[in-house]
């Protein structure tokens, strides 16, 4: 169950505070897209998203980790100017180990952010990196997601009744 636990649990990535990450040592953020950085319905990041992406690059290398097509991706890659790893098949190691090897960080220099217990919690966690989730950005979602909050749910009811994860009460 431990593998389910984020380190960190905020609102959105635009409560995350980003200074603290960096005085943790974390150097590389990758973010999820979808329901993480915007809903799955949107095709182009807003000038909020890309706004922020501007200032985190300045102290963090960041990329998009999506187990979305390279199609769903790449607007955000181009719009945004950062790397993507697409059908990055998270929670499997695959990509993340690519990633920390091109890059040359240390698990503890990465953190994983994104809205997915089973995938991107469960993901980062088992890398050793400090992971952060975020409340889905909607509700709007495909028919696998669904069938993945519905498990999701089953674990935070556990993780609930154990004062560990309780949906709303934040923390870093």
């Amino acid at each position: 169950m431990d593998n389910f636990i984020p380190d960190i649990y905020m609102q959105s990535i635009y409560t995350i505070n980003y200074k603290k990450l960096k005085k943790r040592g974390i150097k590389c953020l990758l973010f999820d897209l979808n329901n993480t950085l915007v809903s799955y319905d949107i095709d182009y990041p807003d000038d909020k998203l890309r706004e922020l992406i501007f200032e985190l690059e300045k102290n963090f290398k960041v990329i998009i980790v999506s187990n979305s097509s390279k199609n769903r991706i790449r607007p955000f890659k181009e719009k945004l100017n950062i790397d993507a790893a697409y059908s990055a098949r998270k929670p499997f190691k695959y990509k993340f180990k690519k990633i920390i090897n091109m890059y040359n960080f240390q698990d503890t220099e990465v953190a994983m952010i994104g809205d997915e217990l089973l995938t991107d919690v469960y993901g980062g966690n088992k890398m050793g990196f400090t992971t952060i989730l975020v409340n889905a950005i909607s509700e709007n979602e495909p028919f696998h997601t669904r069938v993945e909050r519905y498990l999701e749910s089953k674990i935070i009811k556990r993780l609930n009744k154990q004062d560990i994860l309780i949906k709303g009460n934040y923390y870093e």
